[in-house]
């Protein structure tokens, strides 16, 4: 979740002498306020707070659970406020608004602490050479397939699509032959509408922003909402009315022929009586190698704790590679590992359905980060629904939309 900064600081800053002022950040110096998103604390989150605290005699990590609905803009509330928790799992998408209104600290990597981590990662949480967070949940995407639709439409069920072409000619060959959606297209407005179609930007060597410039009027990015017109005829109908998980309920429903997904789709197939497959995403004619989106969250630091450097400390202690080694490789979590490591190497092994999801990062791209996230992601779910619903062409949606997302920049 995002907030408008530019439009809300002011009235939020006027909050902190009424109900916020009782919340200061100064109500232990040797204190680390923690918003942590989610239903409950995780307990291997638990056991390393335990640990960290054990050796820092007189400091405590206090964490507060809030539902992932509200947890972000409360964070952005109480530091606009002026009463900032010591840091807070954000979206990493949200810390170039954060750095740009002076909310947070930079949370610099020394080069062996950025090598460490799988390619691309780090620019995730780059902005203007500099870090603003720790990532701290990672998740791609790969292709999941319906072996036994794939067979009922004359296709063989242990080749799944390697390109945009074939799996477009796939999809239609489904629709055509059963009756059943070939592919899942969400283009509900909803995030993950943007989020879906920037993985197929990513397969084709596009981008939608390159440092300042906005470049998604491109041969690369048409090519892609291109394929996204040419696939919706083979895909579930009303694809408008669809975000991501349910799109997933319908593949895990038997009722369509492929999607692209996170790794917790698997763990919920494991528990059904489809035959199913899990491969890289498709290529467009573009790529360079394997790519998907790379969605990150991050541990961000507030400014004006005082209490930044053992934040900035505590935050890479709970990231580095044993904790987080551990939190992630949950299987059922849906976290893709953020570094290689021989624990992921035997993981993989065990399990070899993640291995797509490992592969597509090495030519895999970053969220764009924009200063107003929320306007950039409307204008990307709206050039999407045009081409979708037919009311308007890849090439003058892209244009439309490039003309926007230059304010949002």
């Amino acid at each position: 979740m995002t907030i408008q900064f530019k439009t809300g600081l002011m009235a939020l800053a006027l909050l902190g002498s009424t109900a916020l002022g009782a919340m200061t950040a100064h109500a232990a110096d040797q204190e680390i306020s923690w918003i942590y998103c989610g239903d409950k604390i995780d307990p291997i989150h638990e056991k390393y707070i335990k640990e960290w605290e054990g050796k820092n005699p007189g400091w405590k990590v206090t964490p507060e659970v809030v539902g992932w609905e509200q947890c972000q803009d409360k964070a952005t509330t109480l530091a606009a406020a002026g009463t900032p928790v010591g840091m807070a799992y954000v979206g990493s998408r949200t810390l170039k608004e954060f750095a740009q209104n002076d909310l947070i600290v930079p949370v610099p990597m020394t080069d062996e602490e950025k090598k460490s981590y799988y390619p691309n990662i780090v620019d995730t949480v780059t902005f203007q050479d500099t870090q603003w967070g720790v990532p701290v949940a990672f998740s791609t995407k790969a292709l999941y397939w319906n072996k036994d639709i794939f067979k009922q439409a004359g296709l063989d069920p242990e080749t799944p699509p390697k390109t945009w072409a074939e799996e477009i000619a796939d999809a239609k060959q489904i629709k055509e032959k059963t009756g059943i959606a070939g592919y899942g297209l969400p283009a509900k407005t909803f995030d993950n509408t943007m989020h879906q179609f920037m993985h197929w930007v990513y397969t084709n060597n596009g981008k939608v922003i390159d440092g300042d410039k906005i470049v998604i009027d491109s041969p690369e990015v048409l090519a892609a909402l291109q394929a996204y017109k040419d696939i919706t005829p083979y895909s579930v109908e009303g694809a408008t009315a669809y975000e991501q998980n349910e799109i997933r309920a319908i593949f895990l429903d038997g009722k369509v022929g492929m999607i692209q997904a996170g790794s917790g789709a698997a763990a919920r197939l494991k528990d059904t009586k489809i035959n199913w497959g899990v491969a890289p995403l498709p290529l467009g004619p573009s790529a360079k190698g394997e790519g998907t989106l790379l969605i990150t969250d991050s541990l961000a630091v507030f400014k004006g704790t005082g209490v930044e450097d053992k934040a900035i400390e505590f935050a890479k202690f709970i990231t580095s590679p044993g904790p987080q080694g551990e939190y992630e490789l949950q299987g059922g979590a849906g976290l893709t590992p953020l570094r290689p490591s021989a624990k992921v190497d035997e993981f993989v092994k065990a399990d070899p359905s993640w291995k797509p999801f490992i592969d597509g990062i090495a030519f895999g791209g970053p969220e764009p980060l924009f200063t107003d996230y929320k306007g950039f992601q409307n204008s990307m779910i709206e050039m999407v629904q045009s081409v979708v619903t037919g009311k308007a062409q890849p090439a003058d949606a892209i244009k439309k939309a490039a003309g926007e997302i230059e304010a949002f920049k």
